[in-house]
């Protein structure tokens, strides 16, 4: 794991010596400062962004406390205390309740959330709205005090470098002693840790925004690039799933939490991980650590501890599907939800992978999406995923441009838009509310 502050020193480094490097082009040929620029032009969205939601979380945080409030009263008690309620005693005659009443409200437990961020090439068009969703979620979390981590999987942080004498090129360090049949974890994989709710709020905002700027950078066609470290990848998805078996019994024990809420925001699957196997090569005479795929006919997942075991799966999105139920089965009270925000026309191919074509939950889905363009299915391993067109949220942004003199179709049309976006977004951040509540 990367710590927050390594992330957000290495990205303001990085802005400040392309700068710096670049200074002299700016006063040479008398050009303008193309980095500042940029950067306010960055700005000037996020902030955009953040005036346009500041109504939708608020809105969310109300409806999470009327849950709260509506789950303890569920759950409350009524009974006699033994002492009479003078109020009550003109009524002897008639009313046999003279005892005064209590009601206890059983404490609702502690919840926490995590936030497993894609940072992979595929991203690319959509980062930049499911950064938006991420953030409604974060001012979410801050508001109403629930701790919160997010974790960002990559290849790119542990970059391959070169030896400044040899220029061969240096190993990656393991991250642990491969073992037989245990998991090929990747040397170069890394969960880079973007924001925690320990920071505080002013420092929490600065690398809100620098996160932003980055993906800002990935759909834009400017002059700056992005910080080679935080370039996208592969998809190191089942390699992150791995990981939280130690991060959330960490996030636990640090924050004292019950529930833990663990929220992956993806576009995709990845495939089978590999394991590790040990070969003896007939020209060699001792064996060394090799690795080999996984045989879904012959192979099995098996808890140590618990002796419990789980079949491999051919399919690869059923094999992370596989790897997240294994996490739910040892780490009791915690929960997994599935976001993805895709272009319009991918609906159909996550539908048709994860529900039986015109089965009664396949065309309820079409229906949701062809209404709000989002949807919520049942996955194994996830107590919800949820499908969301990225068209949505970059909707709630866009202003659309009325004539000097408008009709009043025209201004009706207009605000009926406007509406109707914020609403689809709302009925899909309220659903989630209710499955953390």
């Amino acid at each position: 794991v990367v710590p927050v502050d390594e992330i957000h020193s290495y990205i303001e480094d990085d802005w400040n010596t392309y700068e710096e490097r670049h200074q002299e082009d700016f006063s040479r040929y008398g050009g303008a400062n193309w980095v500042k620029e940029w950067h306010k032009e960055s700005e000037d969205a996020y902030q955009k962004f953040k005036r346009s939601t500041g109504k939708e979380v608020s809105y969310l945080v109300k409806e999470f406390e009327m849950k709260k409030a509506a789950s303890a009263y569920a759950r409350a008690a009524t009974s006699k205390t033994g002492v009479l309620d003078c109020t009550k005693l003109h009524t002897y005659k008639f009313n046999e309740d003279l005892f005064k009443k209590v009601t206890t409200f059983a404490d609702g437990q502690s919840h926490g959330l995590i936030f497993v961020l894609d940072w992979s090439g595929s991203m690319q068009t959509v980062m930049k709205d499911t950064l938006k969703q991420l953030y409604n979620l974060i001012w979410f979390c801050k508001k109403t005090n629930i701790p919160f981590k997010v974790f960002a999987f990559t290849y790119e942080w542990n970059r391959l470098e070169y030896h400044p004498e040899t220029h061969l090129p240096i190993p990656y360090p393991d991250h642990y002693t491969p073992k037989e049949g245990e998991f090929v974890i990747d040397s170069r994989f890394s969960m880079m840790e973007f924001f925690n709710s320990n920071v505080r709020t002013p420092d929490l905002e600065k690398q809100m925004k620098n996160i932003w700027r980055v993906a800002h950078s990935f759909r834009d066609y400017t002059e700056y690039p992005t910080p080679h470290k935080l370039s996208l990848s592969g998809t190191p998805l089942n390699e992150a799933i791995v990981s939280l078996n130690q991060i959330i019994p960490a996030f636990r024990e640090e924050c004292k939490m019950e529930k833990v809420n663990v929220v992956v925001l993806s576009d995709g699957e990845a495939h089978h991980l590999h394991r590790h196997r040990e070969v003896k090569r007939h020209w060699e005479e001792e064996m060394f650590m090799g690795s080999c795929q996984i045989n879904s006919q012959r192979d099995y997942i098996r808890n140590r501890k618990t002796g419990r075991t789980y079949k491999i799966p051919p399919r690869y999105h059923e094999f992370t599907q596989l790897l997240i139920k294994y996490l739910t089965d040892i780490h009791k009270g915690v929960n997994f939800v599935g976001i993805r925000l895709m272009e319009s026309r991918d609906h159909s191919y996550m539908l048709g992978r994860y529900c039986m074509i015109d089965s009664p939950e396949y065309i309820q889905a079409k229906k949701e999406w062809k209404k709000s363009k989002s949807f919520s299915i049942k996955v194994e391993g996830y107590a919800k995923y949820f499908g969301i067109s990225n068209s949505v949220l970059s909707a709630t942004e866009t202003t659309a441009v009325l004539t000097e003199a408008p009709t009043k179709a025209q201004i009706k049309s207009y605000f009926n838009r406007s509406l109707k976006d914020k609403r689809l977004n709302k009925k899909v951040l309220s659903e989630f509310v209710e499955l953390i509540a």
